[in-house]
């Protein structure tokens, strides 16, 4: 097994979070020091002109970050209108924030079922949401909540015009039991 390969695998797994010395320690299964020795050397081999990361040791952890030498290039597909379509994770993110303003990444995830760093990430990045504050919860994790860019997106005045939940399952009820008649019905007539 290529301990290092495994512990690049790790870091970009884990995004903006990022990991300590010691939870790659236990992980890996190995002494500091070996850990030391591939941080530095993957250090040195994402340093190279080359590559477009960086492995960076920031609040006690160490990330896998972009080079800043490349920002222009990454503000430029912030702003490409073709990469400016909204996935369906990213849509899922931004209707959960929206409906529980101020929220954590963690609730996000806890709500979706799945990681969401990369999409908050994107999110924030494009605008459409923005960092307001800690949570008083272990950690204080960051509350994210949407940014009048988000409104402007959706042709909202403000968040109160976003359609009440009870609404969307009304509506939700309606397609069901319409589409159950126009199926019935169909089988009836064959």
């Amino acid at each position: 097994m290529n301990k290092e390969a495994v512990t690049e695998g790790l870091l970009f797994v884990v995004g903006e979070d990022g990991l300590t010395l010691t939870q790659l320690t236990e992980i890996l299964e190995i002494e500091k020091e070996e850990v030391s020795q591939i941080l530095g050397h993957l250090k040195e081999k994402y340093e190279k002109e080359n590559s477009g990361i960086r492995l960076t040791f920031l609040g006690n952890t160490f990330k896998l970050t972009t080079k800043k030498e490349h920002k222009d290039y990454y503000q430029k597909l912030i702003e490409n209108p073709e990469s400016n379509t909204l996935s369906q994770a990213a849509l899922e993110t931004l209707a959960i924030i929206a409906y529980n303003e101020p929220v954590t990444r963690i609730e996000i995830d806890e709500i979706r079922g799945v990681g969401s760093a990369q999409v908050v990430r994107k999110l924030v990045a494009k605008n459409l949401i923005k960092e307001v504050g800690r949570s008083d919860a272990i950690g204080r994790p960051i509350l994210y909540k949407t940014t009048s860019d988000f409104l402007n997106y959706f042709g909202l005045s403000t968040i109160e015009d976003l359609p009440k939940i009870e609404e969307l399952k009304v509506e939700e009820n309606k397609e069901e039991s319409k589409d159950l008649y126009q199926s019935k019905y169909k089988e009836e007539i064959l």
